[in-house]
């Protein structure tokens, strides 16, 4: 399976000042695969050690910090030779020893020729929970499930890939009902990559639905097994109110539906939990759109989205055929599954950040506004061909912004106040 990861990990590995490299991600996204990937292409050796449930490793890190100690005990452990200049260092679930976490620091001081890898599903929770960090001696790069053009690429279809990384929108346009149908799979299947390797070898949607069902209830076991016991029912109520809040025409978050009564203080820690392993994606709305987004920032009022539009639709019990088909009955969670679909591509592909935009009074909001260079860039969503963007029109008229972008299923075209890239491009 090809991750585009991949190639911003060999663009690390050759960086100067390179700092030991923190994949952060949900469980499930594949990092240790990448990981292992990732050493067997680029590396002569490779030297993984899994933290979990791992009592020796416990033990090693326990004493004082000393880099050569660390070393020799990694070699004994996992029976590789670990030299500077040809083995990748592998720390998967750091999070399960804190001390292994704060090494890190001393290997980007003191043995910075090292590579060194490592992974934790539950990091951004241990943090918050007082484990020390090496704060500015590590890099970062967040792993996500696989977006659009890495699904088409598991599916053997490259070369759609490819056309659309080219950027020639006379021929893409050419293509768009082989693409439209790739997508209707994508909204099904999803990225999570256990998901997407099954359809890959049986395109069966029953066994696309039991492998996210599993997922599902695994994240749930989760809650139970690493959440303060207090958090774990405020935890569940949040996590199945997710399609309920999406399914409504205006997606603001709001605490009333998940408990009558309930204010934000009753889950805000939920929500901050869910954050920080990666399992939600949380878009906060600007008040006004101008640069930089963050001084606009409105922290009451935001939506929430799943990390994988194959797991939402999955949580809704929604079947292939609705999807599949192009059924209309959904008309409303069309809307919410495609806004899902464009943020995943808007994070992992593109690497922005997204907000959305709506003044206190107004019926009309822009369902994305990323920051660009020189200005802020808004973006309407339309599940359809529908090529009427009354909200993005008034939008424009108001503010003027150098770049409009719609995205549709419509085909891509140029208009004098936007531009419509279709949904399989964004």
């Amino acid at each position: 399976m090809r991750r585009f990861a991949l190639e911003r990990l060999k663009e690390w590995k050759e960086k100067k000042n390179r700092k030991p490299l923190i994949i952060r991600g949900a469980r499930q996204v594949g990092k240790t695969w990448l990981m292992k990937e990732f050493g067997a292409s680029c590396f002569e050796k490779t030297a993984y050690v899994n933290f979990d449930s791992n009592p020796r490793m416990q033990q090693v890190f326990d004493g004082e910090i000393n880099v050569e100690r660390i070393l020799l005990a990694i070699s004994v452990e996992t029976g590789v030779s670990v030299k500077s200049e040809d083995t990748l260092l592998i720390f998967d679930e750091i999070q399960e020893v804190p001390k292994a976490l704060s090494s890190l620091k001393y290997f980007c001081e003191n043995a910075p020729k090292y590579a060194i890898v490592a992974a934790g599903s539950l990091l951004g929770v241990a943090m918050h929970k007082g484990t020390s960090f090496p704060v500015g001696k590590v890099d970062f790069m967040d792993l996500y499930p696989l977006n659009f053009q890495e699904f088409l690429c598991a599916l053997g279809e490259e070369r759609f890939a490819e056309l659309l990384q080219s950027g020639d929108t006379q021929m893409i346009n050419t293509f768009a009902s082989k693409y439209k149908d790739r997508l209707r799979e994508y909204y099904y299947v999803g990225g999570m990559p256990e998901v997407v390797q099954s359809y890959v070898n049986d395109k069966d949607f029953g066994r696309v639905r039991e492998i996210q069902k599993d997922l599902l209830n695994y994240y749930r076991q989760d809650f139970s097994k690493h959440a303060e016991n207090s958090l774990v029912p405020r935890l569940n109520l949040v996590w199945d109110s997710i399609p309920m809040q999406l399914a409504k025409e205006n997606k603001k978050y709001i605490y009333g539906q998940v408990r009558e009564g309930a204010r934000a203080k009753d889950f805000e820690l939920a929500i901050q939990w869910l954050l920080d392993c990666g399992l939600i994606h949380k878009v906060n709305r600007v008040s006004k759109p101008a640069l930089p987004l963050k001084a606009y920032l409105n922290l009451d009022a935001f939506k929430i989205y799943l990390l994988d539009i194959g797991l939402l639709i999955a949580m809704t019990d929604l079947d292939a055929r609705v999807i599949i088909d192009g059924n209309r009955i959904f008309t409303e969670f069309k809307g919410a599954l495609t806004e899902q679909y464009v943020l995943q591509q808007l994070i992992s592909e593109v690497g922005v950040i997204p907000y959305y935009y709506s003044t206190e009074n107004s019926s009309g909001e822009i369902d994305f506004m990323v920051q660009g260079k020189t200005s802020v860039i808004p973006i309407e969503v339309k599940a359809e061909e529908n090529l009427r963007a009354k909200s993005l029109k008034m939008f424009c008229e108001k503010y003027q912004p150098k770049i409009a972008i719609r995205t549709s299923m419509s085909d891509y075209r140029e208009q004098e106040w936007m531009t419509n890239i279709p949904l399989y491009h964004i």
